[in-house]
């Protein structure tokens, strides 16, 4: 793996709630210099992400959030979100699933929440956050399910703010669980090259990293 390739499979990201505006200079930044997948900020934020991205003339994608962190807003504010990022200038969406929904095998109610975001989101790929910290494997493999049944174009791991976050176990079980139907992007803790590597071993094909992280990651590829 190249630092060219690790970089072309990394969304550098600003997503926590103390993430300020220097962060996000700091996304577009390390974008620039290193060719990443695509930028990540919070709603409230893209008009200022958009901005810089354009003062920088820097073509790279720009991404944002639905339903972040909890997953339990209804599910018209998850597409009427979706609609307002995508109306915003953004190109791809990555939503929070019903974890409740989820756990009560609510399958109609789930998939319908996830199919909301995907058609606001007018082709552009959504990403499905599991956050798998509370989840059973069963869980897992059932929202892998779901969420390619809803048209989703990847499976997440998580938010970046449970305790835990990607692992190898979980992605390799989202790799089997979606069977090709999707693909499985790795995010929480990925804070060093053989954390990344081990997760692009499993299955994983894109990878959420806090902009510190990510900096430090590809200085040492």
């Amino acid at each position: 793996m190249t630092v060219e390739s690790i970089a072309r499979m990394m969304d550098v990201s600003a997503v926590q709630a103390q993430s300020t505006r220097a962060d996000i200079d700091a996304c577009c930044e390390l974008a620039a210099e290193y060719g990443c997948a695509a930028v990540f900020c919070l709603p409230a934020h893209v008009p200022y992400l958009r901005a810089r991205l354009d003062t920088m003339k820097l073509n790279v994608p720009m991404a944002s959030v639905s339903g972040f962190p909890g997953g339990a807003e209804t599910s018209r504010i998850k597409a009427e979100t979706a609609r307002e990022l995508v109306a915003s200038g953004c190109d791809e969406v990555d939503m929070v699933n019903n974890i409740a929904w989820l756990k009560a095998n609510d399958r109609s109610a789930y998939v319908d929440d996830i199919a909301g975001v995907v058609a606001a989101a007018d082709g552009r790929p959504v990403k499905v956050i599991l956050e798998c910290h509370w989840l059973t494997d069963e869980e897992i493999a059932r929202a892998c399910d779901w969420c390619a049944e809803a048209g989703a174009a990847w499976v997440k791991t998580g938010t970046g703010w449970a305790p835990t976050g990607a692992t190898v176990e979980r992605i390799a079980l989202m790799h089997q669980a979606v069977a090709g139907r999707c693909q499985v992007k790795a995010a929480g803790g990925i804070r060093s090259l053989e954390t990344l590597q081990a997760l692009y071993a499993a299955g994983a094909r894109r990878f959420g990293v806090g902009v510190g992280s990510a900096r430090t990651i590809l200085a040492s590829v």
